[in-house]
């Protein structure tokens, strides 16, 4: 199954289900590297529990809002060494939850292996 958006107004939809995407980026180098405008960008299906993975340009002026400033270091370190774990806390905290998921694990289609 391949996974796919179309615009719909100022979003995108999945094209599978009609669900609105969701969208996270953050940066993945430090402000004194060459390479801080190579971003990771991650986009998902709440209803499918698919996501998708890609490098993303982001000026270097351009500051991205982080979800994961309030959790203590260690938990941030947890979630960026797991996409799976990454989406899955980014989308209960999208949808105002904060505890345990008891959805499916999100899988992959395309981006970046």
């Amino acid at each position: 199954m391949n996974w796919d958006t179309v615009p719909d107004g100022d979003r995108r939809v999945c094209v599978a289900c009609g669900t609105p995407a969701r969208s996270y980026q953050y940066r993945f180098h430090p402000p004194e590297s060459f390479l801080f405008e190579r971003c990771i960008g991650l986009a998902w299906c709440s209803a499918c529990r698919i996501y998708t993975t890609n490098l993303v340009y982001v000026p270097r002026k351009r500051v991205l809002a982080d979800s994961l400033a309030a959790l203590p270091a260690e938990q941030q370190e947890r979630l960026l060494r797991s996409e799976t774990r990454l989406v899955d806390f980014l989308d209960r905290r999208a949808r105002g939850g904060g505890g345990g998921s008891t959805a499916a694990t999100p899988r992959r289609e395309g981006g970046i292996r």
